[in-house]
């Protein structure tokens, strides 16, 4: 085999200019034991937390390659989940910044998540329309709820009962019975989508937003039922829907039982609806955690909230509209109209105040602070949060605003990007401003104001900087004072590409009114200053047929490629701007292109997801490369080589080698389009800009790039995604309906379930070697040594039994049911064997029963119908209802101590809580007597 071309590998460097992605909801999250300081937001596929009050980013939870989709903290405030767009869900922690625990079940985009009250379960809601419930201490998924037909909204636990609320984009909100993992409820009283939902008065209203102007309020009451006392506890009966028929109904929606009363009804009727402001469908609707406040937003930038009166209040409000109501009565001689007076809904939920935001709203979070304050962080679409404050105790209480985090990032997108000569600083531009980031702290150094930019550049001595405009404009401004020196009116059109003369002494600009335009620098007399300041001079101009989307020069300054809006690219001389090639061939306009270090190659990208690399000598095309899947947006060749980098509209950016037209590597990290990029003078670095909002920046290391070996690590990566969409596995005995395992078949549970296999394999052949070894030492009548395998020596010269364990308990806890289900049942026998040896030994008991009634579960009529099993099944019947009332015992015992425990501390807390106000009321008696004797003897 001869040698292969050797490249060095570009790798993620950083991820900046981003402040929050609007992709997923932000939450206020308790961190250094504050609560309302630090919020965490999305940010591409990791997870920002910023301190609002210093606008500083606190800590970075990193994420793998997905984007975060949903975010829920824990009510200990020391977990956060996150949602991601593969369907995977990971929980970190806080505190340590680590991702402790990872689920997959889902196969799409996570929309929705939340925690009961305790922390213990999870619930998550996906755009495969499906809800799985997660036990977070277990590490392990419970079951999986299927009933919506489209995308899950909103998902609630309720409290004090074992109950689930989902509401979907299929019109339905939906009640679960976890107990018995049913659907016993459907609410149909909504024309449109359900978008969101809350849960009010201590779990007493509903409130759902849609997409109208109408918030409709339910009132939820739970009936507890008398039970049979014969009735065993488990035995629990199916409910079936009650649909509603119209939506204003106002009759009472009754669950409706087939044979036995359940332990529970839901009376759920509509009383009514609050009005919202805005006329658009509602994008987030949700309560603050105490319950007392709620707030909703529609596609605009008004935030609307609305104070939830407590049952005190409500009573309160009521005795004092009953006292008019009775005055009242008394006036016109009437009898007491006791029966008639009630609360309306909009006295019970009255609207507090609009905030209006400075651009639309994509989510919000709010909390109660224990000064009475009530705090609103809102995340917008332009990568900017805002934190509002609003005074409670003011008459007409209005929303002020308190901090505003906007120095990290540009508020649309980037649309042109340039390295300064010394590699130190990158110039990014935007519709509204124009930064300059440091390289190595990534810190933003310089915004300034400019008009909507498309093509920049840093002038000879990174002094100053050019940039062309969407008017027309060219705008020069000084980098040290940040201020704008000089606007030109250049181009009649939008000014779409600049390119600095090789000789540094002007630059080319290219615009949408059809012209080409040379410029040279110059020093003018500044009048405000006795110093000359540097300015432009247009010297030439080259008339031609179409507009102009991009110009580049060659190297040696004696050619200029214009590319044109027919799709073509028209090659002149730059001395007298005769015309030398025409480059034709693509079927769509070429956006960008760009000519390698000696002048042999231009290579043009074009919106037909083309690259052609043609000669500069007589304009031959020498290879067509299909290079994205939509349109190729930017291309630039690494200096002093023929390597080329080209950005797409598919989130990717590929580099390339023009000589041999291979593709060397794909950098992925964006989630949406690509528009531009740039690489550093000395090709180490290359800054990239997306729709997504930021900005990413990849380093050239020193690990050599093999094609062979990336391909096939290309290949590994396409399989491993084939396996995640194949059909899930039928379990044997599952219920086909409503309900399901919570995981599902990933790469990593073929893998487990291969090294379960690979450990028992080993495990055969050790004990079919030692029978073996017996059998010689017998015939010997010596002691022969035994060769240890290398595997188990490695593990400290453990059995084979003891070794399938280790490999058993290194199995992820969400990922041992799915594991056990691809594994065949010819080694369920040995395992079976294996689980009787180790529960008698009561080692992991619990893990251990788990898969054991689970295999048992899937392989039933297998191992009934296998009479060599019997035994082992008859044993292992023995040893587990011995060991797990063991251990049940211990827990029990434990559990008393920690009871005797905790009343021991909450006896001693009484008796020092009341000696400290015996102490406090004796000192106030004391000091009220001392001033009774001095008022006394004033007197």
């Amino acid at each position: 085999m001869g040698l292969t071309r050797q490249y060095l590998r570009y790798e993620p460097a950083a991820l900046f200019g981003l402040v929050a992605s609007a992709r997923a909801r932000l939450a206020f999250v308790a961190l250094r034991g504050e609560r309302g300081r630090y919020v965490a937001v999305p940010g591409c596929e990791h997870v920002f937390v910023w301190d609002t009050r210093k606008g500083e980013k606190v800590l970075i939870l990193k994420g793998l390659k997905q984007e975060v989709s949903c975010l829920c903290p824990s009510p200990d405030g020391l977990h956060l989940a996150v949602g991601y767009e593969d369907g995977s869900i990971r929980v970190f922690n806080l505190l340590s910044g680590e991702a402790t625990i990872t689920f997959n079940g889902h196969k799409a985009a996570v929309t929705a998540l939340q925690y009961d009250h305790l922390g213990g379960r999870l619930v998550s809601g996906s755009k495969d329309t499906e809800v799985i419930v997660w036990d977070v201490i277990n590490e392990s998924g419970l079951y999986r709820l299927k009933g919506h037909k489209d995308v899950i909204t909103q998902v609630l636990f309720l409290k004090e009962k074992n109950l689930l609320v989902t509401c979907a984009k299929d019109t339905l909100v939906k009640w679960w019975d976890l107990d018995t993992q049913h659907c016993f409820k459907t609410l149909v009283g909504h024309r449109a989508e359900v978008w969101g939902m809350a849960l009010l008065s201590e779990e007493k209203r509903l409130i759902t937003g849609s997409a109208d102007s109408e918030l409709r309020v339910w009132d939820l009451t739970y009936i507890q039922e008398v039970k049979d006392p014969d009735e065993p506890e488990s035995k629990k009966s199916k409910g079936s829907s009650s649909p509603r028929a119209e939506e204003n109904t106002e009759e009472d929606e009754t669950l409706e039982l087939d044979e036995h009363p359940e332990e529970r009804i839901i009376k759920c009727s509509k009383v009514g609806s609050i009005m919202r402001e805005g006329r658009d469908r509602v994008v987030t609707l949700g309560t603050d955690r105490m319950g007392k406040f709620l707030a909703c937003h529609g596609t605009d930038a008004v935030l609307e909230v609305f104070s939830i009166l407590s049952e005190e209040e409500v009573q309160k409000k009521l005795e004092k509209k009953m006292k008019k109501a009775r005055k009242k009565a008394k006036q016109n001689s009437e009898e007491e109209p006791e029966k008639s007076v009630e609360l309306s809904l909009q006295e019970e939920i009255q609207r507090v105040t609009n905030v209006k935001a400075s651009s639309k709203i994509k989510s919000f979070d709010l909390i109660l602070s224990p000064k009475g304050e009530l705090k609103m962080v809102l995340l917008l679409q332009n990568n900017v949060i805002e934190l509002y404050n609003l005074d409670l105790s003011a008459q007409v209480p209005q929303a002020v605003r308190a901090s505003r985090i906007t120095i990290g990032g540009h508020r649309s997108d980037v649309r042109t990007l340039a390295f300064s000569s010394d590699n130190i600083a990158i110039l990014s531009a935007a519709a509204e401003s124009v930064k300059i980031w440091n390289r190595a702290t990534l810190q933003c150094i310089r915004t300034m104001e400019c008009e909507y930019a498309l093509c920049s550049l840093f002038v000879p001595g990174d002094r100053q900087v050019i940039i062309g405009t969407k008017t027309g404009k060219l705008q020069l401004y000084d980098l040290a004072s940040g201020s704008l020196i000089e606007t030109l009116d250049a181009h009649d059109g939008a000014v779409w590409s600049i390119a600095l003369s090789p000789d540094q002494h002007g630059f080319v600009t290219g615009g949408a009114d059809k012209c080409v335009k040379f410029w040279e620098f110059e020093l003018v007399k500044d009048e405000s200053s006795v110093q000359k300041r540097l300015s432009m001079k247009h010297v030439r101009i080259l008339q031609l047929d179409e507009d102009v989307l991009c110009v580049r020069y060659s190297p040696n300054q004696k050619l200029l490629a214009v590319s044109l809006l027919d799709c073509t690219v028209k090659v002149f001389y730059v001395d007298t701007l005769k015309f030398f090639l025409s480059l034709y061939g693509h079927k769509l306009p070429v956006l960008c292109m760009d000519i390698c270090y000696d002048g042999t190659l231009i290579a043009t990208g074009s919106a037909d997801r083309n690259v052609k690399i043609w000669g500069l000598d007589f304009g031959d095309c020498h290879r067509s490369l299909f290079a994205h899947d939509d349109s190729v947006m930017y291309l630039q060749f690494v200096p002093k080589s023929h390597l080329f980098f080209t950005a797409g509209k598919d989130s990717k950016i590929k580099q390339w080698d023009a000589d041999k037209f291979e593709h060397i590597q794909t950098l992925e990290g964006h989630h949406q389009e690509v528009w531009c990029l740039a690489l550093s003078p000395n090709g180490d670095y290359v800054v990239s800009a997306s729709h997504d909002k930021s900005l990413r920046l990849w380093e050239r290391t020193r690990e050599p790039l093999i094609l062979e070996e990336e391909r096939e690590m290309q290949r590994e990566v396409e399989y491993e995604e084939s396996v995640a969409k194949e059909e899930q596995p039928v379990v044997a005995g599952e219920r086909q309906g409503e309900t399901g395992l919570a995981g599902k078949k990933t790469i990593e549970t073929i893998k487990a379930a291969e090294r379960i296999m690979e450990a028992i394999e080993l495990y055969r052949e050790e004990m079919a070697k030692l029978k073996e070894h017996n059998a010689i030492c017998k015939a010997a009548g010596k002691e022969v040594p035994f060769p240890v395998n290398p595997i188990l020596r490695a593990y400290g010269n453990i059995t084979p039994s003891a070794y399938v364990l280790e490999v058993f308990k290194k199995v992820k806890s969400s990922e041992l049911e799915e594991s056990l289900l691809v594994l065949p049942f010819s080694y369920v026998p040995d395992l079976l064997r294996l689980f009787n040896e180790y529960i008698q030994l009561g080692s992991d008991v619990e893990l251990l029963c788990r898969a054991l009634l689970f295999l048992l579960k899937i392989h039933f009529g297998q191992i009934t119908s296998n009479q060599m099993l019997v035994t082992v099944i008859e044993n292992l019947k023995k040893t587990t209802i011995s060991r797990v009332s063991e251990a049940r015992d211990v827990l029990g015992f434990n559990m008393a101590g920690l009871q005797f425990l905790k009343r021991e501390i909450e006896a001693k807390d009484e008796v020092t809580f009341f000696a400290d106000a015996t102490e406090r009321f004796e000192e106030k008696k004391r000091k009220r007597k001392k001033k009774e004797k001095m008022v006394l003897a004033l007197l």
